[in-house]
């Protein structure tokens, strides 16, 4: 029988631990049917916070202001987080000095990479670059080094980041999803029929690629 193809389109941030966590229970739920699929993701830009400024924030502070919760709350939040992620193999610190950052520069470089394999590499180790080294996801060398370590050309990157086509091309890209309707974080479109929002367990995506199956093996 041969493979299913399946295009999956994902709408997040890099500074998002439920993008993160979302994606990791989505590859968990892939493993389950071995070579069934063909996939091809794709990843898509949404800013959070897209006026923080370029120093960013104190993650505490910001999470705090921003929900209205105290700082009790917050950290018990992000225990929980911690704990979801580990239970997928991805690991956040949630460190009381972590900042949060404008991650415009970020979407601009994974904009550019999709016309390559290497654009989930490129984000997952912006995931593991935020959350599990507190890196600046705003500055340019921590841009570019990942870019490196995913197999992208570095000075081809630079350029990308300098690029004013790219920049309005992945802004544009952006404002289209807003007006598409999409306020948050994460959303996983399948074949673009069907659509997740948010990092549902393990069991709700496999659950929808065996609806995928069954529509297209019958």
């Amino acid at each position: 029988m041969p493979n299913t193809y399946l295009r999956i389109d994902i709408v997040s941030d890099v500074v998002c631990p439920w993008c993160a966590i979302g994606y990791y229970r989505l590859a968990r739920a892939l493993e389950k049917f071995g070579d069934r699929f063909t996939v091809n993701t794709v990843w898509h830009p949404f800013e959070l916070n897209p006026d923080m400024p370029e120093a960013g924030e104190n993650l505490r502070d910001h999470l705090a202001r921003k929900y209205r919760i105290s700082e009790q709350q917050s950290r018990e939040n992000r225990q929980r987080l911690q704990t979801l992620a580990a239970a997928v193999g991805f690991e956040i610190n949630f460190t009381d000095d972590l900042r949060i950052y404008n991650t415009r520069q970020a979407h601009k470089l994974l904009h550019w990479s999709e016309n390559s394999d290497r654009q989930t590499d490129l984000q997952l180790q912006l995931f593991s670059d935020y959350f599990t080294h507190g890196k600046n996801l705003n500055h340019e060398s921590v841009l570019l080094d990942a870019a490196e370590s995913v197999g992208l050309d570095r000075a081809e990157a630079s350029k990308a980041l300098e690029d004013t086509a790219i920049a309005r091309q992945t802004l544009a890209r952006e404002e289209q999803l807003v007006l598409q309707g999409i306020q948050g974080v994460p959303l996983f479109m399948f074949n673009h029929d069907y659509a997740i929002s948010g990092a549902e367990e393990v069991a709700a995506f496999e659950h929808q690629l065996e609806i995928i199956l069954s529509k297209t093996t019958a």
